[in-house]
């Protein structure tokens, strides 16, 4: 048998549970602004990550082909093109750069990048890269 506070309570709708029915989308609200930063935050650094790995990628395949295969990387501009087609993140060949030092044939790689996380300010940063592959 319920007490008479409980009946009236429960008759009112007061009672334990009562006006909640806002509380998710309240406490959603709150929660999701670090959420959605937390998350983009993640993909922007693993873009970045994923950028580095390329151009690392791309110095080493160029230095290697400039040591081992003239025809096809004969000159610093055919060197360029090789190295942007090698990265696979659609880099221009004014990235990389091509040297001749005591080590063989030099190539570096140097990409400004920008990170933009929602509600965080812009992140600029430059990712380089170098190879050499004695001739």
């Amino acid at each position: 048998m319920l007490q008479r506070h409980q009946r009236k309570a429960a008759a009112t709708g007061a009672g334990p549970g009562a006006g909640s029915a806002g509380n998710a989308a309240i406490e959603f609200a709150l929660t999701a602004p670090a959420l959605f930063m937390f998350l983009f935050g993640i993909i922007a650094f693993g873009r970045a990550l994923w950028l580095q790995n390329a151009l690392d990628y791309a110095v080493a395949a160029a230095a290697r082909c400039a040591s081992i295969n003239p025809t096809t990387c004969g000159t610093a501009d055919q060197i360029r093109a090789y190295a942007a087609a090698q990265g696979g993140a659609g880099f221009s060949g004014s990235v990389f750069s091509v040297s001749s030092p005591g080590c063989g044939t030099a190539v570096s790689a140097s990409y400004p990048l920008s990170l933009s996380i929602p509600f965080v300010p812009a992140v600029s940063l430059t990712l380089t890269a170098q190879a050499c592959d004695p001739s």
